[in-house]
């Protein structure tokens, strides 16, 4: 089964709660390979406190930086290198036969390294994309170069996810980009591991048409 792959138009769209719902819904497994910021709680951290299911492995991150930045950037403060064949060592560890949800960091061009890019990562791993849009002055043309950033390289796409409902938001961005819209996000107020339960449970038939697991 191939992995699927959360990404998006950049850092605090929702790719966390996307991923929470993906893996409620799927009772899949977890994983953010790169994490760049401790000060907080982490993303892994965060899943575990909004998943209810007992199934869910969330698997440990690859590369665990201190710095909130970009990751090469959080690297380079590290004197390390993040290695996309470190990352792929990892991948092989995990169970094939379950569904498997991978968070990215920010979007696809964000830097790994000197020379590789998050959407790199995505190709080595030959994983399902499911991109994240958030409605903010702007998002229209970056989701519109991240779809077309996706069909340059061949991407396999399932669709958008979409969070705060905007008039036509969501059907203009799917339209243009040749890529379906598969859901927009309920609100959840708040955030907890019951309003993802709850979420998930209004919309499992549909995201698990989606995206091909029904």
């Amino acid at each position: 089964m191939k992995p699927f792959f959360i990404t998006g138009t950049g850092t605090g769209i929702g790719k966390t709660v996307v991923a929470a719902l993906l893996t409620e819904v799927l009772r899949g497994d977890y994983w953010k390979p790169v994490q760049a910021g401790l000060e907080t709680e982490t993303d892994s951290i965060r899943i575990a406190s909004l998943i209810s299911n007992s199934e869910t492995c969330i698997h440990p991150e690859t590369y665990k930086l201190h710095l909130a930045a970009s990751p090469h950037i959080a690297a380079r403060a590290e004197n390390c290198r993040i290695e996309l064949s470190r990352i792929l060592d990892d991948f092989k560890k995990s169970n094939k036969e379950r569904p498997l949800i991978i968070e990215g960091a920010g979007g696809l061009l964000v830097p790994l390294n000197e020379a590789e890019f998050v959407l790199d990562l995505v190709k080595q791993l030959d994983a399902r994309v499911i991109l994240v849009s958030r409605n903010y002055l702007g998002s229209i043309n970056h989701s519109l170069m991240t779809a077309r950033l996706c069909k340059q390289h061949g991407l396999d796409v399932a669709g958008w996810i979409f969070n705060e409902k905007f008039m036509d938001y969501e059907k203009e961005i799917a339209d243009w980009s040749g890529y379906p819209s598969l859901l927009t996000m309920p609100t959840l107020e708040p955030l907890s591991k019951e309003t993802i339960l709850s979420a998930a449970g209004q919309t499992a038939f549909l995201l698990k048409q989606a995206v091909g697991v029904l």
